[in-house]
């Protein structure tokens, strides 16, 4: 039994049909709700762009917020409305940079609990099929759980969005209200990777063999990893999300899944973030299924997925394997997300690369990115650490004792940094 037909059955109530010039999100929305919606170009900007004009009326609520392409994470909207996100990424940052974006700083897989309960669920879904029924267009991943838990659940119709093929669907009548829409969906704007970014890529891409599954993070490491990897053969994909790059090399051929212990012929993700290209591509192809995040980071399906290579960023990385991903000094910028999750993942995984791959010095100051002591909060331990990737080579620290890893990542640091690290090293303990 699928969530909808759980919510079916517990009673909701007749599909009503909302028009533009009567949306009153006071009408659906008490004072003090906690309102989800789907992230990037799954947010549904009809509705939260009303939500926000309406926030005095409704007299004050909670967003449960993704990573936001919108307007919509605008701190002048903090002044009735509690923003709760796992990330500062994109636009979140603004809120988080006026003190306005609560974090929660927990593994992706939990972002739908920590939010539980919620009463209204908005979705941004495509037309229906010719079965009545929508797919949830580019994302699944957190969503699913809530739908079959919220209170409420309303869904904007927009002809634009494609229809993407996921795990799970649902039926206009399974929906409290609806409303039709037909504007282009938010997409992020494009990344393009600088030359050391490009040579970390390379780095990266001389691990990964013929016949790998990937995942990959967000930023210009994984895109520049992807460019790096044209020349390789029957790639798969599993993984949290996926942008332009891997519709490209699904294109190229590069991609092809063939080689998959699971889901074979199919990438796998729980959500789309990328350009009208990615969605143009991603419209009704069968090489392509989303699904949630009980699925796409499940621990026990990681394990299952042979030659996963996990492929993640940070902020900065210590001698000992430590990961920040999360702060730049005092600001919060990123968020602890599913690296960790993947990482693990990999570990499990017969023939996984666990990677976290960062360029080795801060572009605009030249400072470190490997350091003695991280100056912000562990995203992910040292206990899961595997391979650190930097322009200058890679640090295995797999099955390695404290002070070979001090040794083997002092290696991939910036040269002009090295003596300054390892005397930084000989002052702390050796063995902590």
């Amino acid at each position: 039994m699928d969530a909808f037909q759980v919510r079916r059955q517990r009673g909701a109530t007749t599909t009503r049909v909302i028009h533009l010039d009567e949306l009153r999100m006071q009408d659906w929305i008490p004072a003090g709700a906690m309102v989800v919606w789907g992230q990037a170009g799954a947010e549904p900007t009809t509705l939260t762009a009303a939500l926000m004009r309406d926030r005095h009326a409704i007299g004050g609520f909670r967003a449960g917020i993704g990573l936001t392409l919108s307007d919509t994470a605008s701190p002048e909207f903090g002044d009735v409305v509690r923003f709760i996100s796992y990330c500062a990424s994109a636009n979140n940052r603004r809120l988080a940079a006026a003190g306005l974006l609560d974090i929660l700083p927990l593994p992706y897989s939990q972002f739908a609990a920590a939010l539980e309960p919620v009463d209204v669920l908005m979705l941004h879904l495509p037309p229906a099929d010719a079965r009545g029924r929508h797919s949830l267009g580019l994302v699944q991943e957190y969503l699913l759980p809530l739908i079959e838990t919220a209170r409420i659940v309303v869904a904007e119709i927009n002809d634009q969005m494609p229809n993407v093929f996921g795990a799970v669907t649902i039926a206009t009548d399974e929906l409290d209200g609806v409303i039709h829409t037909s504007h282009p969906l938010l997409e992020l704007p494009p990344i393009k990777p600088g030359p050391v970014e490009r040579h970390v890529a390379r780095n990266v891409a001389s691990l990964i063999e013929d016949g790998a599954t990937l995942q990959l993070g967000l930023g210009q490491i994984p895109e520049a990893v992807l460019d790096a990897l044209r020349k390789h053969h029957d790639l798969g994909i599993h993984s949290g999300v996926i942008g332009d790059g891997v519709a490209e090399l699904m294109e190229a051929g590069v991609i092809t899944n063939a080689r998959k212990s699971i889901n074979t012929g199919v990438s796998v993700a729980g959500w789309l973030l990328g350009s009208h290209r990615l969605y143009d591509f991603a419209r009704e192809n069968p090489a392509l299924l989303v699904c949630g995040t009980g699925y796409t980071h499940d621990p026990g399906v990681l394990a299952n997925v042979n030659k996963l290579a996990a492929i993640n960023s940070a902020i900065e990385v210590d001698l000992t394997g430590q990961i920040n991903a999360e702060t730049v000094g005092s600001h919060y910028v990123g968020g602890v997300g599913g690296a960790a999750e993947f990482i693990r993942g990999a570990h499990r995984s017969p023939g996984g690369l666990p990677i976290v791959a960062l360029p080795s010095t801060v572009a605009k100051s030249g400072k470190s990115r490997i350091v003695a002591r991280l100056s912000g909060p562990i995203s992910t331990p040292r206990s899961e650490a595997g391979l650190i990737v930097t322009e200058h080579g890679v640090a295995d620290l797999r099955g390695r004792s404290l002070r070979e890893r001090r040794k083997l990542m002092l290696a991939i640091a910036a040269p002009q940094w090295r003596e300054t690290l390892e005397k930084a090293a000989s002052t702390e303990n050796a063995d902590c």
